[in-house]
């Protein structure tokens, strides 16, 4: 059941396992680390604590690999990448030149959608699976700029974006915005966390953006969302965008990064992205490349198509 938190910091970080602030029923000090083998294991949110917090116990960074999380921080223009990420991105960008477009277009829906819920659907709460590294106009910051009291909870299970969490949990006093270190494929463990920070008698924005193709089981992945949304009530919204095999260098670019030893990317097409969106009434315009989503001609014309797509639906 959902709990309002008073407005001040907390003293102490929260495991899932235990309820407000406590590991079971021992306390749970902001001066010491939840250890998630201790606790049973399951998510582990870092909290809004700000000053003198000790993280969650975590896994250490793999540098030896690429992460997606870091090259797509490459691609964006971010430090927060190692030389074998900006070895892999530039060997991406060699083949297929328009992936850091994509990626960039990828964020601007994203800020798009995000405005959209807060100005127009009335949405003031966020669930955002998949956030990666923090960057300019996060999803609490644009959310925030309409509706001071947004409430944001993102997820994510990169340990380099549990290190920077402390970026995502600047909140106005109003809202409120917390961080699970979790990954998509434990839907149930994110919605039981979820709940105990936002109120899911309200409608929820489900965001999931550029992370479903890590799941390379296409029946898996739209179960992950059909659970997802099934906990969310009437007037949600799920915000999804994922790349697709629409040109060849794309693809072969993909399959190189995927021998990397990196966790795999799987291109999928748009038809089956749509299928995502079963169970939701999608909002006009509809499924598109996601640099056409609701956004307007410029002098130059009409934004290119980009080998990605993306939409917004919203739960009757």
């Amino acid at each position: 059941m959902f709990r309002p938190r008073a407005a001040a910091l907390p003293e102490t970080i929260s495991c899932v396992c235990g309820i407000s602030g406590t590991c079971g029923k021992r306390p749970f000090p902001a001066d010491l680390s939840c250890k998630r083998d201790s606790c049973g294991g399951g998510p582990v949110f870092a909290g809004v604590t700000l000053a003198g917090m000790t993280y969650p116990s975590q896994p250490p960074i793999d540098t030896s690999v690429p992460h997606s999380a870091r090259v797509w921080n490459y691609w964006l223009g971010g430090k927060d990448n190692y030389p074998v990420d900006r070895e892999a991105g530039e060997q991406f960008l060699a083949t297929f030149p328009g992936i850091a477009q994509e990626a960039r277009a990828a964020r601007a829906f994203l800020m798009r959608a995000v405005r959209y819920l807060t100005e127009e659907a009335g949405v003031r709460q966020f669930l955002d699976i998949g956030t990666g590294l923090p960057t300019a106009d996060n999803t609490h910051e644009v959310a925030q700029t309409m509706r001071p009291d947004a409430r944001i909870v993102y997820v994510d299970n990169d340990p380099l974006v549990l290190t920077h969490a402390r970026a995502l949990l600047t909140s106005t006093e109003e809202g409120y915005t917390d961080y699970l270190h979790a990954g998509l494929e434990e839907p149930e463990e994110i919605l039981a966390a979820a709940r105990e920070r936002l109120d899911f008698d309200e409608p929820v924005g489900l965001i999931i953006i550029g992370v479903l193709a890590h799941v390379a089981d296409y029946g898996r992945a739209k179960d992950i969302v059909r659970t997802l949304l099934e906990a969310l009530p009437s007037d949600s919204h799920l915000v999804l965008s994922d790349g697709t095999h629409s040109h060849q260098a794309n693809v072969e670019a993909q399959e190189d990064y995927n021998e990397s030893g990196a966790v795999a990317y799987n291109l999928r097409s748009k038809e089956e992205i749509a299928g995502f969106f079963e169970g939701v009434e999608l909002v006009d315009p509809g499924l598109t490349t996601v640099t056409r989503w609701r956004c307007e001609d410029t002098e130059f014309g009409t934004p290119p198509e980009v080998d990605g797509y993306g939409g917004v639906g919203r739960k009757a």
